[in-house]
Formats: C-alpha cells, structure tokens, sequence
C-alpha cells in the first residue's frame, strides 16, 4: 500500500475518505451508468482570464478534469494551489497537449474541496509528477471521444481523422472543438483497462509540454491586481479578528481577561476565548472589530493573563542537546536502510571518520500572512482561504466544529507564498470556531507578520551524526548516518508516514536526503524524532524540508572524506555513484538511478572548468549534489557555488551559482527555470543569512527587522541548465533549496581552509574558525 493509499484510509489504516481516487471517478461513471458529455455551470470559484465565465450551458465535460464550451473554451480543472509556480499552466499543457488543443483557448480553474477531486495537497514538489498519467489520459480519452463524434458530423470514420490543434480533418473536411460540442453529442465512457491502453502522444509529437515559447496562463491577473487571494476574500456583513497569541505553542490556559482598554478603541466589538475540542489551537484569545485596523489596535489593548505550557522556558539549546541525547543512545529510533555488517565495519575498521552537524531553525515568513474568512451558510461552513492541503485540514476542522466533514467546505484562492506554511490549516480554525460563536456571522481572521511568526509550523532544528568506516587501503567499507528533528508528518499526518525497515513508522520527510544513492558499502540509517521539540513548537514541512539540511550533513562529510584522501570532490563523488544494488534505479520514476547524478555532475564540471580555473586569493568553488527531495523521486541535481571570504570581517560572499539539473521532462521551461532559482536562493539565504533561534518557548525573531532573508544586493550571478530527457517528469519546487547550502560550505573551505558544521554560517563563526586555524 502507498504512502497516497495510507493516508485516503485515515489513521487507522481502515475508515475510507469521502472522496473518490481520479482514476476512481471514471469507474464510477460508468458504473453508474453515466455517459460524458452533461451540461452545467463550472462550480469552480476563480477561472483565469477572470473575465471568463466558465464553460457554459452545453459544455462537453469528458472527464472531471476539462470542459469544452461551445465556443472552444477549454477549462482545466486545477485542484493544487497556486503560490507563484504557475502550476496551473504546467498541468493544464499536459492534458491539452494529449488532447491536442489550441493553448490560446486554455482557461485553468482552481477548484474547491468537493470530494469528488480525490486527496487535494500541495507540496513535496509533487504537483506534476503525481498529475502527469492520470492528465495524460485525460487528454487521450478527451481526445478520442471528439474525434470519434467528429467522424461522425464529417461523415466519415475516425481512423480517417487527424486532430492538430483543436481541429479535427479528415481530407478537405474540418470541424473545431468547439463546434464538434456545439452541433454533436460526444459521448463514451472508458473501462480503467481501456483507459489504461489508450495510445499516448510520443515525446517526439508534443507541441505543448516543452515549449519555451507558450505564454503562461496565470501571469496576466498577477500582474495588473486582479489576482485574488486569501487575503482579499469579503462577503458582506463580515467581522474583522485578530487573535492574541499566548505565551507557549502547546499548554497556554487563560487566567483572566481585561478589555477595558480594548474598549476604548473605536470599531471594538468583543473577544472571544477559543476553545478548540482538535486541541490544534490552545488558549488562544480571539479579538473582533469592523476592522482590521481597529482588530490590530484592540488586541494590543487587550490583557490577557495565562498559565504557560510545560515549554516556557526551553531554547534552542535544549532541543539540539536532546538530539545528541537521542542520537547517543542505541535505543530508539527507526532504521530506513540497516544494512548487514555495519557494526562489523566499524568496529574492524582501520580507521574512522566521525562528525557531527547541526541546522538552526527557520521560518517561512511567506509574503502574505496566514487568514481565513468562515462563515456559516445553509448548515455549511464555508472557510475562504488560500491551503496546500485541504485533505488534510478538512477532518480538523470538523472536529473543531463538531459537525460531519460533509458540512465544511474550502473555497480556494491564490496563495501569497506558502512554501509549506500552508500545508497546516491551524490558521483556519479559530477563524471558523469564531464565527460558530457568533451563530455563523462572516469573521475573517488574519495574523499580523508578528503573529504569524510567532506560531509559524517551522523547520525543526536537527542534529546529524555522520561516520565512515575505511580499511587499511582508505578505501570506505560502511556509513552510518542518523539524525534529530521534530517530525512534522508525526504531527500533523501520522497515517502518512512510512515504515522503515524494521517494520515503526517513520517521518520520511525528517531523514529524506539521509538515504543517498552514493556507494558506501554497509549502510544504515537511523531517524529520531525529537520530542522536546514537538512540545515546544509545531514543526512545520518548510521548502524542501528534511533534505534542507540532510544534505548539509551528507555532502559536507563527503567533502571532508575527499579532501582527508586527497582526492578531488567531485571526482571522489563519480566514483561513489555507481548505480548498484538500490542505487540502480527503477522504472517509472528513477530510471537510470545514481548513473544520471553522476551525468548531472560531469556536466557541472564541464559548465565551471572545474579545477582549471584560477581564481583569486581567498576565493574558491564547493560542489555539492543531491536527488533533490525524495529518493523515490528523484530530481537529479548538482550546484557549483563560488564564494569569497573576507578573512577581515568573516563575511562570504556568493559570487555566482552553477546548477545542472535532471527533472526528467521539463512540462514548463519558463516555470522550471523560474522554480529552480527561487529554491536555489532559498537555500542560499538559509546556510549565510537566515534563521532563528528558540528563546522560552518561542522563535526569539518576529518580523523582518531581526530575521533578515537573502536581500536582492547579495544575489549572485546563476546559470541555470536542465539537460534533455523523455523520462517521466519529478519535481521542481525544492531539489534547488537542497544543493546550494552545502556547496557554499565546501567553497568555504577551499577558499579559506576552515570547515563550518553548523548552518548558518555567520560571519561571527568565520572569523571564529580563521583564529582556530
């Protein structure tokens, strides 16, 4: 059973989600005896171009994914959220493509949570890969049922038809798409074994999935305001609420209230005390006004007295230190590979490498901070808000509610960045039990930057601990790599979690990038889940997450082996990658296995003349390279950064970023592109710039003006290249955030000799490691 299968069960492994697989729907169809082909207004709530009404009466709906109007208008039905990654326009070009539609007739249309869409999440740089077969047939079945009923209005057979570009010809005769709906009655249903065997365009016949040249379908409402947010949802007769945060995530009671200050601000209406039967948002004071401003304004008057959680006062500290705890006990933990003769190894080993490596905190402090707007209609509470995973926060809800998760809908809307933020829902919950308190009256919630950050689900601190075995000739006979985090997945969707070897479950999103696919002999790979950290914060899924930071751990070490043999990174590298045993790959999603890692870093060194170039004192070049987020889908990727380091203030500066990358098929070049610059930045920003630290229970940062991300004057020079492949697309959104962090502690130490092990690398530490030396 997959991991998708695991969690559509729900917890226990047996109760079945209301909602139907997307292949599901098609059995159900037919079973039900339903031809395609029915007319009805889209349902959906924002079809870009805005101006577009939807399909219309008479539409042609061959599948719950597409609708053609009439006139031609073809609306893809989008059921991942859109937070600046185009996503829309990259699926839309897959089942257009297979459909052989006109592109300049595309309408992509973000869709709510009716059950019928199946799991609706958002991350994980999933979106494409997991849409990528089921839109393929999409397009095909589409396809197939037009041409078959415009054989029938041209008076021919459909093995005489040709279809290009939303035209259907059989000799002189041609008839659109839209006049095939608007004169005829396409009609057939599909078994799965039909659907399955349908012919599929090869990658040398498509003209949309590839092409550089396609305008994206998303960019124009973005660009001149008429884009529409969370932030922007209103309906008539709303409350504005702020909530006033308390001072621990978990355990926080109030003792006492005084609104008389509160009172004296004009447009104050009353608080509320949240009582949350999910227990996801706990003491938290609910301020209402008839506006945002006097919300911000009265919830700063409010005085609020509470008895703090268990958690009050623990700091970062504590947290890496009950890692080490962990680590350093044998007891515990969950082994994803656990390889026969790892203690063997180590304990004939002619010598051994053993390091320890530690990432500090991080926050997403996405542009626009966590809202929601509930209210309660016709038994049914509507949460207006833009989610990365509404499967996820739906059930919660509910509970929070106390009614069935029939009567909790979320309407969708653009997201103002999410980065993984918005993968948890708590936000929506004290904006839903505020408008039951009020009998169901609109309130729209929204966070301050300061609040957000305060309860923000951020990426854990961890510690890894990473040794190597070699015999008496170097050559490395075993690895043994674990590491301490929180486990968001532990948290927020246990049912979703993997089970290692030994049979426990596990947070594969707190060890990804542990389980490399270089060749180290005997292996093991042991996961902890830290439970201070838990209790103190709610660690979140943050771009990229696990493999932010493993990398960090795995590539600094294999840095430090190759230099302790002498031995050239990047060719010790090569000579790891040998795609043997579990490293050789398997059809559909790694074919090829570490051999397209080690193309991917040929070409790295091809790209920077790697170890030919001369380059000034002080500056230097580090290589790293990873499989971007998840081993069982492998986005093959490799960074070159290049740094100076001022030995007179420690600070480093990133002169340019090389970056080769194998995604499989690129869907959208401009999207691509786009997303592997943003996630290399992250992961720049992250290992010199960013972070926080845990000070009495809380991140101690809470705006802009002491976390202090990447700004535009540190951005390098980039070159970006993906190299040619028909295999069967991964994802994009954070394989760039994994590479780069690494790399820039490599260069390091080829410029300057000093090794950091702690991420960030501060200025501070720099000059700390140069007076060391």
């Amino acid at each position: 059973m997959g991991r998708l299968d695991r969690f559509r069960l729900g917890r226990d492994g047996r109760r079945e989600q209301p909602s139907l697989s997307r292949r599901g729907f098609l059995v159900t169809s037919l079973g039900a005896g339903v031809m395609f082909g029915f007319a009805r207004q889209a349902s959906a709530n924002q079809i870009f171009p805005l101006d577009n009404a939807g399909p219309g009466d008479g539409a042609f709906e061959p599948t719950i994914w597409c609708a053609i109007a009439p006139d031609g208008i073809i609306t893809v039905n989008i059921i991942r959220a859109e937070m600046g990654q185009h996503i829309g326009t990259a699926l839309a070009r897959i089942i257009a493509d297979e459909m052989e539609a006109d592109w300049s007739k595309v309408r992509i249309n973000y869709v709510d949570t009716d059950p019928k869409w199946g799991l609706m999440v958002t991350g994980g740089s999933w979106s494409v890969w997991m849409t990528w077969d089921v839109f393929r047939q999409a397009g095909a079945a589409t396809r197939t049922a037009l041409v078959e009923e415009a054989a029938r209005l041209l008076g021919t057979t459909p093995d005489k038809c040709t279809v290009a570009n939303g035209i259907v010809s059989a000799g002189s005769k041609q008839i659109s798409f839209g006049d095939i709906v608007a004169k005829g009655h396409p009609s057939h249903s599909f078994t799965p074994e039909e659907m399955a065997k349908l012919p599929l365009k090869p990658a040398s016949e498509r003209r949309l999935i590839g092409n550089a040249e396609l305008k994206a379908l998303d960019i124009p409402s973005k660009t001149n305001g008429t884009a529409i947010y969370g932030i922007d949802a209103k309906v008539e007769g709303m409350v504005y609420a702020r909530p006033k945060m308390p001072p621990t995530r978990y355990g926080s009671k109030v003792r006492s209230v005084d609104d008389t200050d509160a009172k004296k601000i004009k447009g104050y209406v009353r608080y509320l005390l949240i009582d949350d039967p999910s227990e996801v948002v706990q003491g938290w004071v609910v301020v209402l006004a008839e506006s945002y401003s006097a919300a911000i304004r009265a919830t700063d008057a409010l005085k609020v007295e509470w008895t703090p959680g268990e958690t009050i006062h623990t700091s970062e500290r504590d947290i890496q230190d009950r890692g080490r705890q962990l680590i350093n006990n044998k007891d515990g933990g969950v082994y994803i590979f656990n390889d026969d003769g790892v203690d063997q190894a180590f304990s004939g080993a002619h010598t051994v490498m053993d390091q320890e490596y530690t990432c500090a905190s991080v926050l997403h402090y996405q542009l626009e901070p966590t809202n929601a707007l509930a209210f309660e209609k016709d038994g049914v509470y509507e949460i207006h808000a833009g989610n990365q995973w509404q499967s996820l926060i739906l059930p919660t809800l509910a509970k929070s509610l106390q009614v069935p998760e029939s009567k909790v809908i979320l309407r969708s809307y653009l997201l103002g960045g999410g980065f993984g933020r918005r993968l948890n829902g708590d936000y929506m919950i004290p904006a839903a039990l505020a408008s039951k308190a009020l009998g169901g009256k609109p309130v729209k919630l929204i966070l301050t930057r300061s609040d957000d950050m305060q309860f923000d689900s951020f990426r854990s601190p961890s510690v890894q601990r990473v040794r190597m075995a070699f015999d008496g000739s170097d050559k490395i006979t075993a690895m043994d790599y674990q590491a301490a985090a929180g486990w968001p997945t532990g948290v927020m969707a246990e049912a979703f979690m993997e089970k290692g070897v030994d049979g426990k479950p596990y947070d594969q999103f707190a060890i990804a990038g542990g389980d490399h696919w270089y060749e180290v002999g005997a292996f093991r790979v042991r996961a902890l889940r830290n439970d201070l950290a838990e209790k103190t914060f709610r660690p979140g899924w943050l771009r990229s997450v696990s493999p932010g930071w493993t990398s960090w751990g795995v590539e600094c070490f294999l840095d430090e082996v190759a230099h302790r043999q002498k031995k050239d990174p990047a060719q010790f590298r090569l000579d790891l990658l040998t795609a043997q045993g579990r490293n050789k790959g398997q059809a559909p999603d790694s074919v090829g296995g570490a051999l397209r890692q080690a193309a991917v870093v040929r070409r790295l060194m091809e790209k920077v003349n790697w170890g030919k170039t001369s380059l000034p004192k002080d500056t230097a070049m580090g290589l790293a390279t990873t499989a971007g987020q998840e081993r069982g889908m492998p986005t093959w990727i490799g960074c070159v950064a290049q740094v100076h380091v001022d030995r007179s203030t420690g600070v480093v500066t990133c002169q340019k970023l090389t970056i080769v990358v194998d995604a499989g098929t690129v869907v959208d070049p401009d999207g691509a592109k786009a997303q592997t610059e943003g996630a290399a930045l992250w992961g720049l920003s992250m290992v010199l710039f960013e972070n926080t630290e845990i000070v009495n229970g809380m991140p101690v940062d809470r705006n802009l003006n002491t976390y202090t991300p990447l700004r535009i004057a540190d951005t390098p020079d980039m070159d970006i290249e993906f190299l040619p492949s028909t295999e069967k697309p991964m994802g994009l959104g954070e394989p760039g955030t994994t590479v780069v962090g690494p790399a820039i502690g490599n260069a390091i130490f080829n410029a300057v000799g000093v090794r950091l092990r702690h991420m960030p690398v501060r200025p501070a530490d720099v000059l700390r490691a140069l007076q060391n030396t």
